[in-house]
């Protein structure tokens, strides 16, 4: 892959804007996921199905542990405030929830023959469009997603990530 450099031919010090937003996306994601993970670790019963949980939990706390090391590569001068309640992480995974069944429902479309099933589906994805906007416009009023603050929303990522990776199994 092609490395672009500045006139002076160096490389830049920061991360792209694009790039620093993929590395959000995954951040947040892979934090709910271990948070949820580590919820429910202590409910799990079955010995395979516990070594499976722990390999998860090892595995994502890994990725996001490498991941956070390039968050001070994000072109970003200033931190924000840290915040310790837990209603972050819930709407947080609420609209993970209804981000990926937008994404889901849209995939499914273009697999369906039927053109009642169709009709259901579309449907379907509208009420998760409309749900997934409704828990946006909830977060965003609250702080929890800053979408137009990219210091903010990345030091929420550090926060939600490093609490995720400190929380006990």
């Amino acid at each position: 892959m092609e490395q672009t450099f500045s006139k002076k031919g160096v490389p830049p010090k920061h991360l792209a804007w694009h790039e620093t937003l993929e590395i959000h996306e995954l951040v947040a994601f892979q934090a709910i996921g271990l948070m949820k993970l580590k919820k429910a670790f202590p409910e799990v019963t079955c010995p395979t199905l516990k070594k499976l949980y722990t390999e998860a939990i090892t595995g994502i706390s890994t990725n996001i542990r490498e991941l956070l090391r390039f968050y001070d590569l994000a072109p970003r001068p200033e931190r924000s405030e840290y915040r310790d309640d837990e209603l972050p992480f819930y709407a947080g995974d609420l609209l993970a929830l209804f981000k990926t069944s937008v994404r889901n429902y849209s995939i499914a479309i273009t697999e369906t023959a039927t053109p009642e099933l169709r009709k259901v589906l579309k449907q379907q994805l509208n009420r998760a469009i409309d749900t997934h906007g409704k828990v946006f416009a909830y977060m965003h009023e609250r702080s929890y997603y800053p979408a137009y603050n990219l210091n903010q929303l990345l030091q929420n990522d550090v926060n939600l990530a490093n609490k995720a990776l400190t929380k006990s199994i």
